[in-house]
């Protein structure tokens, strides 16, 4: 398996297809022997079908020498050379098809190993959808290209020189001819051409805007048709056409007699009508004989046919190498350093010691000077204003980032002198926001532990509170859950999240309000889950609904990213400080009603139990 160093060049995302651009050629390392066998079956092909046009010519020749003797060694050559030529091909396509598959599969692994050891914040960053356009669609253009373009490029470059030698071996006047015309073409192109790395670019931003408009007004349909009908989201997609119909008008209305003078140039009946009208006239002149001449009409198309496809090629290419550039991007961004020398946690508590934390080097501090202790076995809630820093204390226990300054120890290790395995056997997650894989059940409660039996997956959803409505559906434990888990409710789901990180049974426990979205009956057997995933366990729970927190062992309260307040809830409220506040807008909230039918302001105050 080839390593993501195989594909060091960095170039900037969107980069044009200029000289300094990624090489389609150098990725393709890793399958070098199957596209250079691939290429060379393509040209050795090319050069059979040219012998048959010789051998063609030969017939005639052997015709009209001897009228009465059938020229069968001239024909079967004929026929072995083409059945030759069709065999080649198709072993050339099938070996570049294999190498294409090869290297799909290298790039989607390297991508995937390298993904999961770059900071979550390079992913949130990038966006899913920007990254599953990497791993899907550049990787398929590559796969199409090395498929099929890697062939027609060796014989699109090879066929004109094969083709010019054999002109020149038979007539040298001739074959200057036919290079005279595919000259002016190409003249003509390279002026029709002297924009083309600026219009490529212009062109693929414009398309790719048109692609984001189009996948941003389909998503947002339902909140398309309920807020404007569709009037300011489809003025956007409308607003990207226009500028794409303005790429392409401009892109035609600079190139667009030159190229098309270019393409007639190129055209093979151009060039065989330039043969035609000199060997007629050398034939004529008792110059050139009349079967050399027609083996020269016979062959002397080759070199046009194949400047065409080369033209096509070269768009291909271009496509391919913002294709690449995208690819590496992803495949050089910076990783999480993995330690010399491993430490293992002694116990399940967790440090944090004066960790000051950023996002990006433009942002402000998410947390600064933040320091406590967590001992092993107890519960700690972290709570705090929207935006205080929560979560970010949450994420950076299990390294989703590197602290700025400072550190996070658990069991009495810095996690940065941790490898990845051993620092996520220490803690498990359960999110507000779960997410299930497309599969069964059973197999979702197993991540991470595939080989786990079905008694410990029951013993955990059981545990779970998830058995009964699991038993209860038509598959049981194989019920496909779809994409997502679309096919369960919220709380269905949850409760399988639950279940995993109890059959994983890791001493440290991170919750991040696994309750906030249940309904009133999920919520009783969601807490039951929890409570027994909770058990013997260091908990650390980031806590939007205070109502969870009376019972922690303690609570740290947050505010822009400091630490301002520690204690038991009793002792906070009786501090009167920031818990405080929260706990009485917490009480507010829970005994709002809805006042009497009216607009004024009395009718609308809080009515407190």
């Amino acid at each position: 398996m080839t390593s993501s160093s195989t594909y060091s060049e960095k170039t900037p995302m969107g980069a044009s297809p200029t000289a300094d651009a990624p090489n389609p050629w150098r990725i393709m390392a890793p399958v070098r022997g199957r596209i250079r066998l691939a290429m060379t079956l393509a040209v050795t092909a090319a050069a059979l079908g040219l012998a048959t046009m010789g051998f063609l010519a030969l017939t005639v020749h052997d015709l009209l020498e001897s009228p009465g003797v059938w020229p069968w060694p001239a024909m079967l050559g004929a026929l072995v050379c083409t059945v030759s030529a069709y065999l080649l091909r198709l072993a050339a396509f099938n070996e570049s098809h294999f190498a294409a598959f090869r290297l799909e599969t290298l790039l989607r692994s390297d991508l995937s190993r390298h993904l999961a050891r770059v900071p979550l914040g390079y992913v949130q960053t990038m966006g899913a959808g920007a990254l599953a356009k990497v791993m899907h669609d550049d990787v398929k253009a590559l796969h199409v290209f090395v498929a099929d373009s890697t062939p027609l490029h060796a014989r699109a470059y090879a066929t004109p020189v094969i083709t010019f030698l054999v002109l020149l071996a038979l007539d040298w006047r001739l074959a200057l001819t036919a290079a005279a015309v595919l000259a002016l073409g190409f003249g003509v192109m390279v002026l029709a051409m002297r924009n083309r790395a600026e219009m490529v670019l212009l062109y693929n931003a414009a398309r790719e805007r048109v692609g984001a408009a189009v996948v941003e007004f389909v998503q947002a349909m339902p909140v398309v048709r309920t807020f404007d009908s569709g009037t300011a989201t489809f003025g956007r997609y409308q607003l990207a056409l226009r500028e794409y119909l303005d790429v392409l008008n401009r892109w035609y209305r600079e190139a667009g007699f030159p190229m098309r003078f270019s393409m007639a140039a190129l055209n093979p009946m151009l060039t065989l009508a330039a043969l035609l009208w000199l060997g007629a006239w050398l034939t004529w002149r008792d110059s050139l004989p009349f079967t050399q001449w027609l083996a020269v009409l016979l062959i002397g198309t080759g070199m046009a046919e194949a400047m065409m496809p080369l033209m096509a090629l070269k768009h291909l290419v271009d496509k391919t190498r913002l294709s690449i550039a995208r690819i590496q991007e992803v495949l050089s961004a910076p990783v999480l350093p993995e330690p010399d020398r491993e430490r293992v946690p002694t116990d399940a508590s967790v440090r944090f010691e004066g960790v000051d934390f950023r996002y990006g080097e433009m942002d402000g501090d998410a947390l600064t000077d933040v320091s406590f202790t967590v001992a092993p076995g107890s519960v700690v809630a972290l709570v705090g204003p929207s935006g205080a820093g929560k979560s970010t204390v949450a994420k950076l226990i299990p390294r989703f980032w590197d602290v700025s300054a400072g550190r996070v120890l658990v069991g009495g290790v810095d996690v940065r002198e941790m490898s990845t395995e051993t620092l996520m056997r220490q803690v498990a997650f359960v999110f507000q926001d779960n997410f299930l894989f497309s599969g069964s059940i059973a197999d979702n409660i197993r991540l991470g532990l595939p080989k786990a039996g079905m008694d410990a997956v029951s013993a955990a959803a059981r545990a779970a509170q998830a058995h009964d409505f699991i038993m209860s559906l038509p598959q049981g434990y194989d019920t496909q859950v779809g994409e997502r888990g679309v096919f369960l409710s919220g709380g269905q789901r949850q409760r399988i999240t639950i279940a995993r990180a109890i059959l994983q049974d890791r001493p440290i426990l991170v919750l991040d309000e696994a309750t906030a979205y249940a309904d009133p009956e999920n919520e009783a057997a969601l807490i039951a889950a929890l409570s027994e995933l909770m058990r013997g366990k260091t908990v650390i729970m980031v806590a939007h609904r205070l109502a969870t927190t009376r019972d922690a062992d303690r609570i740290l309260v947050f505010e822009h990213g400091r630490l301002v307040e520690i204690g038991r809830h009793d002792a906070l409220l009786a501090r009167a400080g920031i818990y405080a506040r929260l706990w009485r807008n917490y009480e507010l909230a829970q005994s709002w009603a809805l006042g009497k039918r009216g607009s004024s302001r009395e009718e609308l105050q809080p009515e407190v139990r």
